[in-house]
């Protein structure tokens, strides 16, 4: 059967941002003596009746078998006693993270994707602020780290399956970039179980027939891998060549913002004025066509050495229009000490947004 070429989008830009062990790396942070102990982030098996599954554990449990989703009993028999510590997980605490990681992605773009707490897709094809989107990579890297004092692995590419497979592709602090000339070498020397959707059920079977990599998954006809595995046989084939054409699905966007990049960098408060009062205009106007408005207004400035400075004023009641948003703007920038001398960017961005139907109401008590 003739099999004609699949069209692949190699255009995008894709960053694949993966916490390492993030509710361990956070009950770690929280409490070093941890670090050295083999956590495992679940109820002890010794005080439910054996009942419960591990949501995660840190890299001293793992080097011991254990891993997401196991039983908290077979966990227990795992690892020695003397090393081994359980912690309840603390959801409340791991979302108020994630927030402020998901924070640092909407500084550098709206087009994010959250697939868990810990791990986001980012499309920053359109990446105007820093030299290279390596470069816009590492700055997320090393911001998460400064904000939050946890690691990351990102993975950059030009779809969401490569991305996904280079942030897994060298943990924990893994950096992995895969160009669209690289790829299929890339992949033909990864181990089938490596594969995103090859589980325990599917590597037995590819193994069975003869397929280990993706070199050798990728002498399989399209037909074939159809026929052996049904639509998953398809997402095989386009996989082992290197295609996934999805798209970043935005959800429900959270925050509304609009940021401008100078070619001449502003080095007056007048210019400053005048740029934050065309950018608040962007956003009300933005706002509007959403039929959305929030309490929180967000102030980024960008030096001509690429620090970033972010600071945000949460109001009382919704802010409305663009002479409010300008007003919070500027006060976040009269704020600022020492100022920026030479800025190559400003943004403002509303947060926290409701329809406009939800009204500010004083009760009267």
């Amino acid at each position: 059967m003739l099999e004609l070429p699949m069209p692949n989008d190699t255009s995008r830009k894709i960053i694949h941002v993966d916490m390492d062990a993030f509710y361990a790396s956070i009950e770690q942070r929280d409490e070093p003596r941890l670090k050295t102990r083999a956590l495992v982030i679940a109820h002890d098996p010794r005080t439910t009746g054996g009942k419960g599954v591990v949501t995660t554990a840190n890299y001293v449990a793992r080097q011991y078998g254990v891993h997401s989703a196991m039983p908290a009993s077979q966990a227990l028999r795992l690892v020695p006693k003397r090393l081994l510590t359980f912690k309840a997980p603390d959801f409340t605490k791991y979302r108020a993270v994630s927030a402020q990681i998901h924070a640092l992605f909407h500084q550098v773009t709206d087009l994010i994707e959250p697939v868990a707490l810990d791990e986001a897709y980012l499309d920053v094809t359109a990446n105007r602020d820093f030299p290279s989107t390596i470069a816009l990579a590492l700055w997320l890297q090393d911001q998460i780290r400064q904000t939050t004092g946890l690691t990351s692995s990102v993975g950059l590419s030009y779809n969401k399956f490569l991305a996904k497979e280079a942030s897994e592709y060298n943990k924990p602090q893994g950096r992995t970039i895969i160009l669209p000339e690289q790829a299929q070498a890339f992949l033909d020397q990864l181990p089938i179980e490596a594969f995103r959707g090859v589980g325990k059920k599917t590597a037995p079977q590819l193994e069975a027939m003869g397929v280990t990599d993706g070199a050798s998954l990728r002498r399989f006809s399209q037909a074939e891998l159809i026929a052996a595995f049904g639509k998953m046989g398809f997402g095989l084939y386009q996989h082992a060549r290197g295609v996934d054409n999805r798209p970043v699905v935005v959800r429900d966007a959270k925050s509304i913002g609009k940021e401008r990049t100078y070619r001449s960098v502003l080095t007056t408060e007048a210019q400053v004025q005048t740029e934050l009062q065309s950018l608040a205009e962007q956003v009300a106007g933005a706002l509007a066509r959403k039929q959305k408005h929030g309490k929180t207004v967000v102030l980024k400035v960008r030096d001509r050495d690429f620090v970033t400075l972010t600071r945000r004023l949460t109001q009382d009641g919704y802010v409305q229009g663009a002479t409010a948003i300008f007003q919070a703007a500027w006060q976040l920038w009269q704020g600022l000490t020492p100022k920026p001398e030479a800025i190559r960017l400003l943004g403002i961005t509303a947060t926290g947004l409701d329809p406009q139907q939800y009204e500010n109401i004083d009760l009267k008590l």
